[in-house]
């Protein structure tokens, strides 16, 4: 198969300019992927508002903080760090710093490394667009596939990421439904294309590493020990390890139909 044409933007022609566009991410306000998602968000629309964390929020998942204030500081008009994770940052947004002018979109990204699999529970990234597809705001999630120790090829986000969004919100997002955007460990020039893929499933191995601190007391570190997979073919893990742009949808009610179905004919009987 050959290469797919590497895609060009310019802001001038893109038919979403002056969409209201939310950008957040897990990474922290200042991430290389946060500079990256603002590039991309530029090439659509000159409407942009940032409400970002102002630390790191990696595996934060759907947490929002309860027991302590949040703070919110203002470094432009458009543009705040929030105390909080990335559930908090949208939540904010929507509600103070956008209120009565509503985004019309949610970008969260791009995340430093996949976000495919099981990870979506996990990540903070997937979750800042799981809360704005909860407020009937269309969202999309974005993350850049790497290798560990390698550079991270932000260049492929940067350059597929535009006609994607485009695409994504040309087909429609159902209420409820966000998109979860992983573009594959490759230069731009080799990604074959896009593929609408399932969510996948890694093969996990040992991830609790004990240790021994001076006093001789134990101490524990979670670590990533997944082994590289394919994964199930049309899954997302599959698509990645092809060069394709992986787009996952994935809808808010986790209800399982067929057990639902099932154990109501016994428990209800």
């Amino acid at each position: 198969m050959t290469s797919a044409p590497m895609p060009t933007r310019t802001a001038k022609k893109t038919p979403l300019a002056g969409l209201r566009i939310l950008l957040t991410n897990d990474d922290g306000i200042h991430a290389p992927g946060f500079r990256v998602l603002q590039r991309i968000a530029r090439a659509l629309s000159d409407d942009l508002w940032i409400v970002a964390p102002e630390s790191e929020q990696r595996a934060a998942s759907h947490a929002l903080t309860l027991h302590v204030p949040l703070r919110l500081r203002k470094i432009t008009a458009r543009k705040y760090a929030a105390s909080g994770t990335p559930t908090d940052c949208v939540f904010l947004a929507y509600h103070k710093v956008m209120k009565g002018t509503p985004p019309a979109l949610v970008l969260s990204g791009v995340n430093r490394g996949e976000n495919m699999g099981e990870d979506v529970t996990y990540s903070g990234t997937v979750a800042a667009a799981m809360e704005g597809a909860l407020l009937g705001i269309p969202s999309i999630a974005l993350s850049q596939v790497y290798e560990r120790g390698q550079p991270v090829p932000w260049a492929t986000a940067e350059a597929w990421g535009p006609r994607v969004i485009e695409k994504i919100l040309k087909a429609g997002l159902p209420r409820q439904v966000l998109a979860n955007v992983n573009f594959p460990n490759c230069l731009p020039k080799d990604v074959r294309g896009v593929r609408i893929t399932s969510q996948g499933m890694h093969e996990v191995g040992d991830i609790l590493e004990e240790r021994i601190d001076l006093r001789l007391n134990p101490y524990y570190w979670l670590r990533d020990n997944r082994t590289v997979t394919r994964g199930q073919k049309g899954s997302d893990l599959h698509a990645v390890q092809d060069n394709m742009v992986s787009v996952t949808p994935l809808h808010l009610d986790l209800t399982h139909r067929p057990a639902l179905k099932a154990m109501r004919a016994v428990l209800e009987r």
